[in-house]
């Protein structure tokens, strides 16, 4: 997926704060390189644009809930679906925000799918996404918490359009859902019973 390069955090660290300050369309890979003193080659070894650069930053997001689930999954005390249900639930309510960086870089990119790199890049971002969720899914029925007969691809297909669903509500209307992390925990685990 993406490097354990400290440079490269650097960059997407660096890309994340100015999201915050100046939104997606205002930051360039100038403004990148001017706030992270890398030369602009530098920047370039790890992307060819920004519209790329933003893609990885959501597939990193992706990849650090991977890793919490995995840890809780692996965790002694973990009993059954309850704990990693409530860090993707966690996880979904959060960045759906619409004052998230990734929910800011999701409708950013969103909004220039007539532009095939761009098109690819989100295509690319929802397939890691969707390969994530069905190993959450494959993991809980190894483990004996959802059952066998639960289909993996379509389960994870729905938690997806819950979650981008989410994201373009939120952005439409500025604000969170009317529910919280334990009524989507709760719905997700009606879902997978």
């Amino acid at each position: 997926m993406t490097t354990g390069n400290t440079t490269f955090h650097t960059i997407m660290d660096t890309t994340e704060r100015l999201i915050q300050e100046k939104g997606c369309r205002q930051t360039t890979l100038q403004d990148i390189i001017r706030e992270t003193g890398l030369s602009k080659g530098a920047i370039y070894h790890y992307v060819s644009s920004k519209d790329e650069l933003l893609g990885l930053i959501l597939k990193s997001r992706v990849e650090q809930l991977n890793e919490q689930f995995t840890e809780i999954v692996n965790s002694p005390q973990s009993s059954g679906l309850g704990d990693p249900l409530q860090l993707i639930a966690e996880g979904m309510v959060r960045s759906s925000n619409h004052q998230n960086v990734t929910n800011l870089i999701f409708i950013y990119l969103l909004g220039q799918m007539d532009n095939p790199k761009v098109a690819e890049i989100v295509q690319e971002v929802y397939g890691y996404t969707m390969q994530i969720c069905t190993r959450w899914i494959d993991i809980g029925k190894l483990h004996g918490v959802i059952p066998a007969e639960i289909d993996s691809d379509v389960t994870a297909e729905m938690f997806a359009m819950i979650l981008y669903g989410l994201r373009v509500r939120s952005t439409i209307t500025q604000k969170s859902g009317p529910f919280d992390t334990k009524d989507l925990a709760a719905f997700m685990r009606r879902s997978l019973s």
